[in-house]
C-alpha cells in the first residue's frame, strides 16, 4: 500500500517546473489532485481511490500528485480547508461527503469537483441535475432514493420483531441530516414505529446519547453514515453491546467493528469508482457534461456473533437475503 501524506492546513503541491532550455521537450505535467473529507480518513477507502487511479496510468509521484486535507471531525474548519485548497490550484477536488462539497463549492465555481459520496446533490443546490450536472460538481450519490432509509428499517423490525420504539442517531450540523430525519420517519409511521431522533455534536456525547434511548425505552437503533460515527464506529459497537442495544448501520465497516447489521451502496467501489470521474476530467471532459452516478450494488451485513451476544435470533430468511454473514 502506497505511504498516504494528511495536510491540515494549506496543501503544498503545484505544477513541476518545465524546462526552459530551447532543446528540452517539454516535460510532462503532473496532475494535482486534492481530496477534501469531514472526518477521520480511511486507508482501505484512499486505496480503492489510488488503485482506480492505477487502472487508468496514473503513478503517484510520476504523473499525479495527491494532496489530503482532514477536518478530522471538526466541521467548522472545513471552509477554512475548502479554501486553502481552492488556493493551492489543483487540476480536480475529490470530496468524500455532502460538506465537503458544499464548503468547496462555495470557493469555487470553476475547479472541478468529483463526489465520493453525497446524498442528494440536486437539493443541496450542487448540481441542476443528475443526468447533466451543468456545473463543475459531478460524480456518485450514495444511494439512489430515500426509500433506502425507510429499507434499513424494515430490515431492523425483521431482526427486533417485538419493537415498537427505535431511535436515529443524528449529526445536526451535516446538510444531509434532515433529508435523513425525514425519511426514516415516514418509513417509522408506515411500519408503526415511534422515531426519537437523538442528536449528538460530538465524540464526547455518544455515551449520553445511549443512556437518553435507553431512558426512552428504545428496542432498536438507526446509526446513519457520517464523519463522527464513521470514526467511532468501535466506540459505537462498544455502547450497542453494553446496553443491549440492536443498531443497523449504513455501512459494513461498523460491522466489521463490532456492530450488528448494515445495509447500504458499497463504499470501496463508489471511492473506486470515483478514479473514473477523475480520469475523464483530466482527459479534458467537463464536470457538468459528465452524469452522476447512483450506486447499483448494495449489500446487507449481518454479524452474527453480535447478535447471540445482544440475545437476538436472526430469522433464518433474512440470514439466506444476506450478502455476508460474520460469524
Amino acid at each position: 500500500m502506497m505511504d498516504r501524506r494528511t495536510f491540515l492546513g494549506t496543501l503544498a503541491g503545484g505544477l513541476l517546473a518545465v524546462p526552459l532550455a530551447a532543446e528540452a521537450q517539454p516535460a510532462e505535467k503532473k496532475a494535482q489532485v486534492s481530496i477534501l473529507s469531514a472526518g477521520v480518513p480511511s486507508l482501505p477507502l484512499r486505496e480503492e481511490f489510488r488503485r482506480g487511479l492505477r487502472e487508468f496510468g496514473y503513478v503517484e509521484g510520476q504523473n499525479i500528485t495527491l494532496d489530503e486535507a482532514s477536518a478530522y471531525e471538526r466541521l467548522e474548519r472545513l471552509p477554512h480547508l475548502a479554501a486553502a485548497l481552492v488556493r493551492s490550484k489543483p487540476d480536480v477536488i475529490v470530496v468524500v461527503g455532502s460538506a465537503e462539497a458544499l464548503a468547496t463549492r462555495h470557493e469555487t465555481s470553476t475547479i472541478p469537483i468529483v463526489m465520493v459520496a453525497v446524498a442528494d446533490p440536486v437539493e443541496f443546490g450542487l448540481v441542476k441535475s443528475l443526468a447533466r450536472p451543468g456545473t463543475n460538481v459531478t460524480g456518485l450519490t450514495s444511494s439512489p432514493t430515500a426509500e433506502f432509509d425507510g429499507k434499513r428499517l424494515e430490515l431492523l423490525k425483521e431482526m427486533v420483531p417485538g419493537a415498537t420504539r427505535v431511535a436515529i442517531l443524528v449529526t445536526s450540523r451535516l446538510p444531509s441530516t434532515a433529508t435523513r430525519v425525514q425519511a426514516t420517519e415516514a418509513a417509522a409511521r408506515a411500519l408503526g414505529l415511534t422515531l426519537k431522533v437523538v442528536p449528538v455534536r460530538d465524540r464526547k456525547g455518544l455515551s449520553g446519547a445511549f443512556s437518553l434511548i435507553l431512558e426512552e425505552r428504545v428496542a432498536a437503533l438507526i446509526v446513519p453514515l457520517g464523519p463522527l460515527f464513521y470514526s467511532e464506529r468501535r466506540q459505537i459497537a462498544e455502547l450497542a453491546a453494553k446496553h443491549k442495544l440492536p443498531v443497523m448501520y449504513d455501512v459494513r465497516g461498523h460491522v466489521d467493528a463490532g456492530g450488528l447489521a448494515a445495509y447500504g451502496p458499497i463504499f470501496p467501489d463508489l471511492f473506486w469508482r470515483a478514479a473514473f470521474y477523475v480520469n475523464k476530467i483530466l482527459k479534458g471532459a467537463k464536470p457538468g457534461d459528465l452524469p452522476i452516478e447512483q450506486p447499483t450494488k448494495f449489500e446487507l451485513v449481518i454479524n452474527l456473533k453480535t447478535a447471540k451476544a445482544l440475545g437476538l435470533t436472526i430469522p433464518p430468511s433474512l440470514l439466506q437475503r444476506a450478502d455476508q454473514v460474520i460469524e
